[in-house]
């Protein structure tokens, strides 16, 4: 009764499905993977931040460039204040808000993005506070230049003077006279009244939408993988039960063709 899998037609379908079903298995573990990489990598950030605001302030030029071993860590700097920028459409605590950005020229020769602090409401200059004047030294926890669009970073163009969507060096190049450093650094402690903003997680380790999309292919694959086995499964039931109602002679005969009428 099983002869028929020996047939060019089912060997091809045999070939097919055990080539399909190691294929999805490996497709829906590989995308698995990725997500665990990323729990895994959000879990250490995380954990990274918290551990950052206790360990001991190092020098900026030490921990540059930045990456998910160095975001989030406390950093020091010294220098001169200079322009001052603000970062409308930021959220604290709930809040609506904005960043006060004030750039720090350094001896280096480069200037450094500094996040003094948040106020709420809409951006207005009048309302943020001046940066101190001479020399300073700013600690606070070191960040990845943001990109536009992502992890509710402003993407809008048209802003007013004094103000820019993203806190990143090709963001700023063009708005301020200073080479600039590829990071920015949100100081501990905020100046004259305004909120410290927090340290986040570099970009590409949290629990975002790609990580869900991991998670969903993964579903889609191994699906995929039982959907095959679904259609093999039915191909030779359907078979078998062909083969069956052949050999009882159940089979209906292909119709007679009528002869053709001639004129």
């Amino acid at each position: 009764m099983y002869r028929f899998l020996l047939t060019p037609r089912w060997w091809g379908i045999n070939v097919f499905v055990l080539l399909a079903i190691p294929f999805c298995v490996f497709m829906g573990s590989w995308q698995l993977s990725r997500f665990e990489g990323r729990v895994q990598d959000h879990r250490a950030a995380t954990e990274q931040a918290a551990s950052g605001r206790h360990e001991a302030a190092q020098p900026l030029g030490r921990m540059l460039p930045v990456d998910k071993s160095t975001s989030g860590r406390r950093v020091t700097a010294s220098g001169r204040y200079g322009e001052q920028l603000l970062v409308p459409g930021r959220e604290l605590d709930g809040k609506h808000g904005y960043y006060v950005l004030t750039l720090l020229r350094t001896d280096s020769g480069k200037a450094l993005p500094v996040v003094r602090g948040w106020l709420p409401g809409t951006a207005d200059a009048a309302e943020a506070p001046a940066p101190p004047t001479g020399r300073v030294t700013v600690t606070g926890a070191l960040q990845a230049s943001e990109t536009p669009g992502d992890n509710g970073v402003g993407a809008q163009s048209g802003l007013p003077a004094g103000q820019t969507p993203a806190i990143s060096s090709a963001s700023l190049v063009n708005l301020v006279p200073y080479k600039l450093y590829d990071a920015w650094v949100t100081l501990d402690e905020a100046d004259s009244g305004m909120k410290a903003v927090p340290a986040t997680a570099p970009g590409g380790t949290g629990l975002d939408l790609k990580a869900f999309q991991n998670l969903g292919y993964t579903g889609e694959w191994f699906v995929f993988a039982g959907f095959v086995v679904f259609m093999w499964f039915r191909l030779l039931r359907r078979e078998i039960e062909f083969q069956r109602d052949a050999a009882l002679g159940l089979v209906p005969d292909e119709p007679e063709r009528a002869p053709a009428i001639s004129g």
